[in-house]
Order: structure tokens, then C-alpha cells, then sequence
């Protein structure tokens, strides 16, 4: 059995069977968690090991450029905090510019990671918005897919890029709610919802989010997961923070499973008049 088959085994061990069920699955692997989290901006291991556990994520992201996965012996790898027995590394290409570039360390971190292949792809369009290049993401994604690569997608919130990612074959596409690292939350819910209605493959969440009714809002709309780092890195207390979005995932997901009801513009009594006593 593989080693991220077991892993997941392991995770699912400890759930109620109704949590087994709605377990979010990509690349053919189930995780219990739809929480997604960074390992960077933290004040040190220590502290990125304790809120990556206090969020409950099974996934956690990587900068290749930024993080330490062994290609320095001298100093402290993630690893170490962070082993790839407990969690699903996600290899990301943040800081990459251009399609080369970002293949180029995806592949790096192939290589680092004993040749697992899910990998987060990102192609930023400039330093100033990290807004995503479309152009260059799709050209890196069709050659990532073709490499075998399982690829997770940073993406404009555009429906027709979310689904050219999906028909190249990425495994899942992760619009942005807003601006890397700003907290604004979802600015354009609309967009969202139409990536979600014509998705193929799971639908996450991917920068922007603030605080833990973001997180609601964005499993509360369908999506299949949130992916967060600086929303609870860089709150006054990151550890509390990780609870609070672990709790905010898991309630809009059991009321988007639940159905809210329609709007009115007119009240709906709770206790009617009709059939009254007296």
C-alpha cells in the first residue's frame, strides 16, 4: 500500500462513519478534513507544528523556494515538524513568475519528496497583486499533467479558466476569494458559485480569507474545501485561530449539506396562527 494510502487510513480510523462519508476526496485519496493550511509566516517550527494540528488539515501546503525540505542539512527541515507519516505535503511553485519556472520546482520537489505527485500549482502575474497569470498557468499545467503530475491550481475566479484547468485534467482548481494574504474574504461570490455549478473536479477556496466566517461562507456556497496560511499565521493568536477555522469549514459544510432556506422578502412566523389552540 502506498504511503498516503495508509496515512489517510489512518485519519479516516478516528472518525464517525457519517464523516467517512463526506470525506473530501482528490486525486483519488480521501481526507477527513477540508481544511487546508500553509506552513509558512508562523514565528517558528514549534509554532507552525502546534496550529497545523489545532486546524485538524490532513493537507498542508509548501513553498519549495522558501521552506526547507532537506535541501539544506544545516538547518531545521518542516519535515522534522511536519513528517510526511502524519501529513500530505503539498508542494507548491509560489514565488514562480513564468511557466518554466514553476514546472522547474514542482519537479524539484518531486524529487524531495520521494516522488509523490500532487503538487499546487501557482503563476503568479506580478508582485504587487499576486493575482495569478492565466496564460502561463495553463501553459505550465498542460505540461505538469503530461509529466504525470497531480495538479491543484491557483486560479482566477474566471468559470472558463476554471474549466480549461479541469479539461486539461488538474485535479482540482482553487480560485482565489480575494487577494494573497488580505483578508477581505470572498469579494465576487457570484463567480464562485458558477465555478462550482459546472465543476468536474473539487472546487477550494484559495486566498483571501480573513477569519472563520469566510470559511463558512465559502463551504456554506459548495465549494469543496478552503485553503488558508497567513489568516491564521498572522492572527494575535494563530492557535486559537486554526480552531476557529477548523469549526468555521466544518459548520458551513454541515449547512450546505443541511439546505438553507430560501429568502422572503416577506416574515415567516415560527409559531403560525393557524391551527392555533386558542
Amino acid at each position: 500500500m502506498p504511503e498516503s494510502n495508509a496515512v489517510q487510513v489512518t485519519h479516516q480510523a478516528e472518525l464517525p462513519s457519517a464523516q467517512m462519508a463526506d470525506a473530501l476526496v482528490i486525486a483519488g485519496q480521501s481526507y477527513a478534513s477540508r481544511l487546508l493550511v500553509g506552513s509558512g509566516k508562523y514565528r517558528d517550527m514549534e509554532q507552525t507544528r502546534a496550529a497545523t494540528e489545532a486546524s485538524g488539515a490532513q493537507i498542508i501546503t509548501v513553498a519549495v523556494r522558501r521552506v526547507n525540505l532537506g535541501q539544506d542539512a544545516s538547518q531545521p527541515s518542516l519535515l522534522d515538524v511536519l513528517p510526511p507519516s502524519h501529513y500530505t505535503l503539498l508542494p507548491n511553485s509560489a514565488g514562480c513568475y513564468n511557466a518554466a519556472d514553476a514546472v522547474y520546482t514542482l519537479q524539484l520537489a518531486r524529487e524531495l519528496l520521494d516522488g509523490r505527485t500532487l503538487v499546487k500549482l501557482e503563476v503568479l502575474g506580478d508582485e504587487k497583486t499576486l493575482f495569478p497569470n492565466m496564460p502561463e498557468t495553463l501553459k505550465a499545467a498542460e505540461q505538469l499533467v503530461r509529466e504525470g503530475f497531480d495538479v491543484m491550481v491557483y486560479c482566477s475566479d474566471d468559470p472558463i479558466q476554471a474549466r480549461l484547468l479541469a479539461q486539461i485534467g488538474c485535479v482540482a482548481v482553487m480560485p482565489l476569494a480575494s487577494l494573497i494574504g488580505s483578508g477581505m474574504g470572498i469579494l465576487n461570490p457570484w463567480n464562485l458559485s458558477l465555478i462550482i455549478e459546472q465543476a468536474t473536479v473539487p472546487v477550494l477556496v484559495d486566498a483571501g480569507v480573513g477569519t472563520a466566517s469566510d470559511a463558512a461562507l465559502a463551504m456554506e456556497l459548495g465549494c469543496d474545501g478552503v485553503l488558508m496560511n497567513t489568516a491564521i499565521a498572522g492572527a494575535r493568536d494563530p492557535l486559537l485561530m486554526a480552531r476557529a477555522m477548523r469549526l468555521g469549514v466544518q459548520a458551513g459544510r454541515a449547512a450546505f449539506l443541511a439546505g438553507r432556506i430560501p429568502r422572503r422578502f416577506v416574515a415567516s412566523p415560527s409559531s403560525p396562527m393557524a391551527g392555533r389552540v386558542v
